[in-house]
């Protein structure tokens, strides 16, 4: 019973400072976030796999690195200079269409593997390819040559209108009487746009959603 209340409450504090540290994907930390997870992740198992440490121990050495987190997290948004020492500086692989091999080599990254993150971001070709970038939390930025890039609706001239952002009005369902309302819904009037399309009930809609134009997107559940 001591190990399973200790095994929750450190849960529930490592889960309440990923919290404060911030939404990010793992894939999207920058180094030294990705070391501070990695060592609450550890400071956390220590107490859990061994009663005999006390739970202080555990719980101090968490609290500090998310002190520590936070700190270095501030100071980089305020000082440029800061930010390059504590997260790096992007990285320039291929500049107007050939590759930079002194930064590959630098970076220790070889061919094969640069070919394989721009084949993931749908380059196939370099030659389609401007610019390369290597961003700091190691994700990779990729510029096609302007013949090469998708053509938008600016570039046709046309002002299509702004759907805004969609929001969800039925899940499972369950409407969500809250978003209902930032359209000046009532489900009554929801139901009697649906109900054309063969909604004899709004429990029957697995999934809706609405944008600024008036737009529904539902689909039944399945069986439905």
């Amino acid at each position: 019973m001591i190990v399973f209340f200790r095994t929750l409450l450190l849960f529930a504090l490592v889960v309440l400072v990923m919290r404060l540290m911030g939404k990010r994907q793992i894939g999207e930390l920058q180094p030294f976030e990705l070391v501070v997870a990695i060592m609450i992740s550890e400071l956390a198992a220590l107490p859990i796999t061994d009663t005999e440490i006390p739970l202080i121990d555990g719980i101090i050495p968490i609290l500090t690195l998310l002190f520590a987190q936070v700190g270095l997290a501030y100071i980089s948004l305020k000082s440029n200079k800061a930010r390059a020492i504590i997260c790096g500086r992007p990285s320039i692989l291929i500049e107007k269409g050939r590759i930079v091999e002194s930064e590959l080599r630098r970076l220790r990254i070889n061919l094969n593997d640069l070919l394989e993150q721009l084949r993931v971001k749908n380059y196939a070709n370099i030659a389609e390819i401007d610019y390369a970038i290597l961003e700091t939390n190691g994700q990779m930025s990729v510029i096609p040559k302007g013949s090469n890039r998708t053509v938008s609706t600016g570039d046709l001239k046309l002002t299509p209108p702004d759907p805004g952002l969609p929001l969800s009005i039925i899940l499972d369902g369950q409407v969500i009487i809250h978003n209902l309302k930032t359209f000046n819904l009532t489900e009554e009037e929801l139901f009697n746009k649906l109900a054309p399309d063969g909604v004899t009930d709004l429990q029957e809609v697995f999934f809706a959603s609405m944008d600024s134009t008036g737009e529904i997107y539902w689909q039944k559940k399945e069986g439905g």
